[in-house]
């Protein structure tokens, strides 16, 4: 029995979806995009979400105004560097109902952090009482202000468990 997903080996048929789809760096073509713009959740509380991620976590709020697309809808950004924001939306007078992992949606957001950055963020976050789940050392998981799942990593952006990515 296993303790995660399913006791089949998978790995012939990863081996065969890297020998189909995965292209060697110099012979991949670039990509079309010019990078993460920004991420969008849905806020059920926008004073909560601004206390979490800036006071918090220490990601400025960087900008704040309507909605285009639903009136009287807060549309606020938080900047996790690089040029790469996290936003959130409030859409007052909707009944959206509490934040739920479900296939196809959101399983988390990933934010890559110094492992100076990590330790000090991990303690503050914890001793503001949030269970943290901490795998390995190096990678946190805890729930946003909504229930939403937020990692934190100490491996610099091209990096996942020691395999650079992309390369």
């Amino acid at each position: 029995m296993t303790e995660h997903g399913s006791a089949i080996d998978r790995t012939t048929e990863w081996e065969e979806l890297r020998d189909r789809h995965l292209r060697p760096l110099g012979e991949r073509p670039a990509s079309s995009a010019r990078g993460l713009h920004h991420f969008a959740i849905v806020s059920s509380d926008v004073e909560r979400t601004i206390a979490f991620f800036q006071d918090l976590l220490e990601f400025p709020l960087a900008e704040l105004f309507e909605n285009r697309d639903y009136s009287g809808s807060t549309h606020f950004f938080f900047d996790i560097g690089h040029g790469n924001y996290l936003a959130y939306f409030d859409f007052p007078g909707l009944d959206l109902g509490e934040y739920r992992e479900v296939l196809g949606g959101l399983h988390h957001v990933a934010i890559s952090v110094t492992p100076e950055q990590f330790e000090r963020l991990v303690a503050k976050v914890q001793a503001a009482g949030v269970e943290v789940h901490v795998v390995n050392g190096d990678s946190a998981y805890f729930p946003g202000p909504d229930g939403e799942r937020i990692e934190l990593l100490s491996y610099p952006l091209d990096n996942m468990y020691g395999t650079v990515v992309g390369r």
